[in-house]
């Protein structure tokens, strides 16, 4: 049986104060392997990405191998591993969006920003993600801009609809 490890046993990766935040997270469940993705999503709310020293962190202070947190990390679509922009557009590539033309969407970002899925743009204001489904099939092809979801798109609508959402904010 592995037994937690307290926080003594495991001393954050630097000063920086928000690993405070995710240290009360794990003790808060008693670093408890099963905090995995709560304590994940604290890193993430905090830091904005996952970076390895924080996956290493969170391996061994809650006892767990490497390769599970980074397999937990990469699995789910919410999680990140690379600095995101300050908007984010993730397009759905699930079975119906797919059909319906998420790579043509795909491909419009990536001719006219030059960016691909998983990449930001050089001067950081978006990043192109995607979803193996979002659960709104009924909308395909869609498409979630900075949290909100946008169904039915056409190519040559998603540059004006990413515009739209960056303009209201």
């Amino acid at each position: 049986m592995i037994m937690p490890v307290s926080a003594d046993k495991v001393p954050p990766p630097s000063d920086d104060k928000r690993w405070k935040i995710v240290s009360a997270t794990m003790r808060r469940h008693g670093y408890s392997p099963n905090a995995l993705i709560e304590t994940l999503h604290t890193v993430q709310e905090s830091f904005g990405f996952l970076e390895d020293e924080a996956l290493r962190f969170v391996a061994q202070s809650l006892s767990l191998p490497l390769s599970k947190v980074y397999g937990v990390a990469t699995f789910y679509h919410f999680f990140t591993l690379k600095p995101q922009g300050e908007h984010t557009c993730v397009v759905c590539t699930g079975t119906a969006c797919y059909i319906k033309g998420a790579k043509s969407l795909l491909d419009e970002l990536h001719q006219k920003l030059g960016v691909k899925a998983g990449e930001t743009t050089p001067d950081n204001k978006l990043s192109i993600l995607t979803a193996r489904c979002l659960g709104s099939c009924g909308l395909a092809p869609a498409v979630v801009i900075d949290g909100n979801v946008v169904g039915n798109v056409k190519t040559g609508q998603l540059l004006h609809h990413i515009e739209a959402q960056v303009n209201a904010k």
